[in-house]
């Protein structure tokens, strides 16, 4: 089995929507917000910031949308309700290799409104079934990368399995600050075992971090026994 860990949603660069998704510290309740769609994408298939299931999981933290976001449209990436993940370049070398039951884990920089808290935690995970180049697949609105209207020679889509694919309906807290970063917790390291990233740093990466004891961090998620939803708000 290989797992791979990989960072999502919109954060605080300007290339990742300049804001944070919400979060409720006590109930571990969140609102999967993606990053700003970067590219033309084929008419019809557009996913908006402004769709009304996403403003409406928002207000239930009592957070309005950026007045920066509004009629922009969202990069879905992980799409929840389809069950797909894509990538490309270097990052989609990595998901070439992976096989069926193998995973992708996502985890996301949320923010607690009333507390201004910075929360990197998990918030999905996707079972892999297989694997398609973007331009293979004829259904254009399977993912984000499917949906671009120039789709590039290296876009690659993993399509999960139903059954082990989605969205956590609880995220599962698992950052740090310290030594002058976001890492993972230290006590979660040992539980996990190794990973593939020094000391736990939670940053965007232009590699993706692997599990390197994979039997033992799946060992501790399915204990988290957290309910998978296949939908995106």
């Amino acid at each position: 089995m290989k797992i791979l860990l990989v960072r999502v949603g919109v954060d605080q660069s300007r290339e990742g929507g300049g804001w944070n998704a919400p979060v409720n510290l006590t109930t571990r309740e969140f609102a999967y917000v993606a990053i700003p769609e970067s590219h033309d994408v084929v008419r019809g298939t557009e996913r908006s910031y402004e769709s009304p299931d996403l403003l409406a999981e928002l207000r239930k933290f009592g957070v309005p949308l950026p007045q920066h976001l509004r009629g922009r449209h969202m990069h879905l990436d992980p799409d929840f309700e389809r069950c797909t993940y894509g990538d490309q370049g270097r990052r989609a070398s990595q998901l070439r290799i992976l096989e069926p039951r193998d995973m992708i884990v996502f985890y996301a920089g949320l923010r607690a409104p009333d507390q201004g808290q910075l929360v990197y935690a998990l918030i999905g995970q996707l079972t892999v079934e297989q694997i398609k180049r973007a331009g293979d697949i004829a259904d254009r609105d399977m993912n984000a990368h499917t949906r671009r209207r120039q789709v590039r020679p290296d876009d690659l889509v993993v399509i999960g399995s139903h059954s082990g694919s989605g969205r956590y309906a609880l995220c599962i807290p698992i950052g740090e600050y310290r030594d002058r970063a976001y890492r993972v917790r230290r006590d979660l390291l040992d539980a996990w075992g190794k990973i593939s990233i020094k000391d736990g740093y939670l940053q965007r990466s232009g590699h993706l971090p692997t599990m390197l004891q994979p039997a033992q961090f799946h060992h501790w998620l399915t204990e988290q026994d957290v309910a998978l939803v296949r939908r995106n708000y």
